[in-house]
């Protein structure tokens, strides 16, 4: 199988990358073992981009990715984050000083065991800090070697147009799927006419589009108990648009969680989703999503089946959703 690649900015990557997040929290108990594997497999099969952060297991993902790559660095695209300062009801605290940009690679650089960053980005926009000083700091990195090409994480429109004017920023990653698609007003076209791509995260939904899900999987230690999608009325109606999807792709012999993912990947040439997982097996369901050439007519179909309104819940509580799209 050959993944072919694709541009964030002026960075190369594969057309899909790896989300390694849920291999050290969020879903439920991880197997280190089998994640390393899945990266390893990941690698094998032509996949360049893998996205982690500092907030994730509190740091034990960026050590787990730095194991991971070990001896295989010159194979990938690494991309990690800071921002996230802190967890709490009323949602994350979040920093974007130019210290904390500073004291945060390098705790990444440590823990990833590496000497550079191909692509930093800031997890979410700090509406303490003016988005220059922030990016003014990441330039910096950039300019001593410590880190490749900037990023943004679920930033609004107007910081976007502030930060590029700073320094170049390559990639938005945000929350994109077909229960998500709040980017499409403004934001997309934004970074389109800036030559910035995008990344969505959960392009899968957070495992719903696979259509595997059940709420008994749903347990302790997995976030989706606390998201209000997945809270027992709203996920019995979103199963329910899930199954439109399956049905589309019984009938052109695929998963519908490879045709969710095909629609994403067929956004645009600028898009390059990272799906999550901690399982060679999906992992290598996903990677043939780049594969399926979808119509005009194909995609109109998938849109009908699962209209974004047709979704029950918001994407976070309250707390959480204040800190997107600042």
């Amino acid at each position: 199988m050959s993944i072919p690649t694709r541009a964030l900015g002026a960075l190369t990557v594969s057309a899909q990358g790896l989300g390694c997040m849920g291999m050290s929290q969020g879903y439920g108990v991880g197997d280190e073992t089998e994640s390393i594997a899945t990266v390893h497999r990941a690698l094998e099969l032509g996949v360049t981009l893998l996205d982690t952060a500092n907030v994730y297991g509190d740091g034990a993902n960026e050590d787990l990715v730095g194991r991971a790559i070990r001896g295989r660095r010159d194979q990938v695209v690494l991309a990690t984050k800071f921002g996230i300062a802190g967890r709490g009801p009323d949602g994350p605290a979040v920093r974007g000083d130019a210290a904390y940009v500073r004291e945060q690679v390098e705790a990444s650089l440590r823990r990833l065991g590496v000497d550079h960053i191909d692509l930093y980005y800031q997890h979410r926009v700090d509406p303490d800090t003016p988005i220059e000083e922030t990016v003014g700091a990441m330039a910096e990195l950039v300019a001593e070697g410590k880190v490749g090409h900037l990023g943004l994480s679920e930033a609004g429109a107007a910081t976007i147009r502030r930060a590029h004017a700073v320094h170049p920023i390559a990639a938005l990653q945000s929350e994109w799927s077909l229960w998500t698609r709040d980017i499409e007003a403004e934001i997309l076209p934004t970074c389109r006419e800036l030559g910035i791509g995008v990344v969505p995260f959960s392009p899968l939904g957070r495992g719903l589009f696979t259509g595997k899900l059940t709420a008994e999987q749903i347990g302790a230690g997995d976030m989706r108990a606390g998201l209000p999608r997945f809270n027992a009325d709203n996920l019995d109606r979103n199963q329910a648009v899930v199954a439109a999807i399956a049905a589309l792709a019984a009938d052109r012999g695929v998963t519908p969680g490879q045709l969710a993912l095909a629609w994403v990947q067929a956004q645009g040439a600028d898009v390059v989703p990272i799906p999550g997982t901690k399982r060679r097996t999906y992992l290598e369901e996903n990677v043939a999503a780049p594969t399926i050439e979808l119509s005009e007519a194909d995609i109109a179909a998938i849109e009908a089946a699962a209209p974004a309104d047709a979704f029950a819940g918001a994407r976070y509580a309250p707390g959480m959703m204040r800190a997107v799209g600042r």
